[in-house]
């Protein structure tokens, strides 16, 4: 799988982890940065890692910041991308269950390394369900993108 990833200083640490991991199960790994733990600004690093993700040259994205919050508010942002803020494994499986998310968050000041891993394999490993009534749903928010990101 080609996974783009992206982060902010205070997410630094924890986007080099999950970058080492996803590296040595095997997926090809897009870092759009940052790459130092010098103060940046979260929205610019999660744009390039959401672009690649709807424009299909990367299949899933991980990006990370202090909390999580920023960097999945700004990658929503990008038409196509679903971005879920995850803290636990249950939440990483049933956003790609349901929601067939496609980009994951983690809050790299309150997710350890551990925890993060065990979330992104979750993540990456749960298929989405396919019930139509799931499908439905994401469908009407694809049509709120429509409406409003033009």
């Amino acid at each position: 799988m080609k996974i783009s990833t992206a982060c902010d200083h205070g997410g630094l640490a924890l986007k080099n982890a999950v970058v080492a991991y996803l590296e040595s199960e095997g997926h090809e790994v897009c870092d759009f940065g940052t790459t130092t733990a010098d103060s940046c600004d979260y929205p610019d690093f999660a744009l390039q890692a959401a672009e690649a993700l709807a424009r299909g040259e990367c299949d899933r994205a991980i990006l990370v910041c202090t909390t999580g919050i920023g960097i999945s508010i700004a990658a929503n942002k990008v038409p196509g991308v679903r971005c879920a803020l995850c803290n636990e494994p249950l939440s990483a499986k049933m956003t790609r269950l349901h929601n067939n998310a496609n980009a994951l968050a983690l809050g790299g000041g309150f997710t350890g390394v551990n925890l993060a891993l065990e979330i992104v394999r979750v993540f990456l490993e749960t298929p989405f369900s396919e019930e139509e009534k799931h499908q439905r749903r994401i469908d009407k928010i694809a049509a709120i993108e429509r409406k409003y990101m033009k």
